[in-house]
């Protein structure tokens, strides 16, 4: 069987950069279960936000929180009274720490291989047919200016017996090209005959290097 690697582990260092920021020598298995615990938090608080990444930088000091969202308004509120309920709970989470939240806007969420995966797993998990959720996110993404995307399901698609994968491509997806700016992204949808994973690709063009 053909070996496969995560498309962002692939080229992190190289043209993609850490999500998580920060140095230590001794808090290392405090930081990673934090960081983890304050990304489920924010992503279970807000699931119709269409949240494509959330980004952690820590000083000694401070911990600032960057979320990318398709959807800014939901978190931030009427007035700005979300964001500061939702510092709150992390402030407690963290037991204390001075937290900052900075939210910026996904412009073209039908080019965001998490936002893309996201929609596809709700529609399934919704009944609506699989096939015409990954066909119409596919021309949604070309359409938006992708250069190239790839749908992949996998599963009981349908309610069948047999678990099967089905998959859409158009245009070209260079997983081997370091300097190729790829996004991936996961995601389950939890159905009645069990999980269907739903997998993203989406080419942008290359990076300069």
């Amino acid at each position: 069987m053909g070996q496969k690697t995560h498309p962002y582990g692939f080229r992190l260092g190289i043209t993609k950069n850490w999500k998580s920021r920060w140095i230590t020598s001794t808090k290392f298995k405090e930081y990673i279960t934090e960081d983890d615990t304050l990304r489920r938090y924010i992503e279970k608080r807000f699931v119709r936000a269409a949240i494509s990444e959330i980004e952690i930088e820590r000083t000694e000091a401070r911990l600032t929180i960057s979320i990318h969202s398709a959807r800014p308004g939901i978190i931030i509120g009427r007035r700005g009274i979300e964001v500061e309920r939702l510092k709150n709970e992390l402030t407690l989470l963290t037991k204390g720490k001075d937290v900052y939240i900075n939210i910026e806007e996904v412009k073209v969420p039908e080019t965001d291989a998490r936002i893309v995966a996201q929609n596809i797993a709700r529609q399934i998990e919704e009944r609506v047919s699989h096939r015409r959720a990954m066909k119409r996110a596919v021309q949604q993404a070309v359409r938006m200016g992708a250069l190239g995307i790839k749908v992949m399901c996998k599963g009981r698609l349908g309610g069948a017996e047999i678990a099967r994968t089905e998959w859409y491509r158009r245009g070209r997806v260079p997983l081997q090209t370091l300097r190729a700016n790829i996004d991936y992204s996961y995601i389950p949808s939890k159905t009645v005959s069990g999980v269907v994973g739903v997998k993203v690709w989406i080419y942008k063009g290359n990076v300069e290097i």
